[in-house]
Formats: structure tokens, sequence, C-alpha cells
């Protein structure tokens, strides 16, 4: 499979984004060696008061993307993360995980980058809580097995803090770089995906 040179515009942003082509939720897949493996330890149990139901829950229900960069090279989110169990559904744009036991409120289905927030209730919910979910560790310095300078971005502006309380939210995009060279900043077309 080649890699394809992609653009994702929106607000006016232009920067080329390395990535593959349309997923099955409308949103280029992302190419290249995972930042961590999609498994977990994480087998259905309540993770940072983050349940795990039979069936998606659309009280609450948007969608963040999320792009690792190490050292300039992308580091894709795996599909299942947040699915226990996750089976691959084929469609002509490539696999939909689905959950045969079930699936956390907090979750990926494609291997697009976005994350899928659908609660029973209208909540604030935090990146690190869907780092909690996926037992894989953030914070200052560190992404998954990824230490080094991070440069943190949302929406296309730099963002200072600690990036476990950045908070998840609609047509959210959240680009980490951990160390050198950073990668400009690249945001989805939502108004193409249907998310």
């Amino acid at each position: 499979m080649g890699i394809l040179i992609g653009v994702l515009i929106s607000a006016g942003s232009s920067e080329p984004f390395v990535s593959g082509p349309p997923g099955p939720e409308g949103v280029p897949l992302e190419i290249g060696r995972p930042i961590a493996p999609a498994s977990t330890e994480a087998n259905g149990q309540m993770v940072d008061g983050i349940g795990c139901d039979s069936s998606e829950q659309l009280v609450y229900h948007v969608h963040t993307h999320l792009s690792i960069y190490v050292n300039g090279v992308l580091r894709p989110l795996p599909a299942g993360i947040g699915i226990v169990a996750p089976v691959a559904e084929k469609t002509p744009f490539g696999p939909f995980y689905e959950a045969p036991q079930c699936y956390y409120w907090l979750h990926v289905h494609a291997a697009d980058g976005i994350i899928h927030i659908e609660s029973p209730s209208v909540r604030i919910y935090t990146l690190g809580e869907f780092f909690d979910v996926w037992r894989q560790p953030l914070g200052p310095g560190r992404v998954g097995g990824e230490t080094g300078p991070l440069t943190v971005w949302v929406n296309g502006g730099r963002f200072w803090g600690n990036p476990r309380a950045i908070e998840l939210g609609s047509h959210e995009d959240v680009q980490i770089d951990v160390g050198r060279p950073v990668v400009p900043p690249s945001r989805v077309n939502w108004s193409v995906t249907g998310l």
C-alpha cells in the first residue's frame, strides 16, 4: 500500500497532512506505525468513571480528531481503542471496528484518528481520560511509549498546559508533536465527514 499525500482543509488551513485515502468515516486514514497497540487490559470495567456498554450511548455524541507525530513522522491511533474485543467490519473504505462485548464512552472505530465521545449524559471528557481507557501514558514529555519535548496544538492554536487536560468536544482538532521537527497543525474538513 503506498502513502498518499492529502490535504485536510478547514478555516483557511492548507498545510500538508500525510495520510491515506478517505476511510469509512470520510476522514483520511492515517498511514504509519501506530503510536501504541489498540489492545489493552481494559475488559469492560469502569475507567475514570467511564463505563463500557453493549451499545453506543448517544445522549452526548461528538467527535474529536487526534494526530500524533514523533520526530516529524505520523504515528497513527490504531482502530479499536475503547472497544472490548473489537471485530472489523469490511467496508469499501477500509475496516470499521464494532464491539461484540462493549464500547467505552470514548473509543475509536477506524484508523483515522477520530475519537468518538458517546456518553449516556452530557459531561466534559479529557484527552487524559481517553489515554486512561487506552491504558497508555500521557503527560508532559510523554505520549504512549514515546518521550521528549511536546508541542501541542488545539484547533490550530498552541496549547501550553498538560495535554491530559485537553477537553474533547465537537469537531475539535488536537495534534501532539513529540520531539523535532514540529509539523504545522492541520484541521479536518468536518463538513465532508458526516460526523
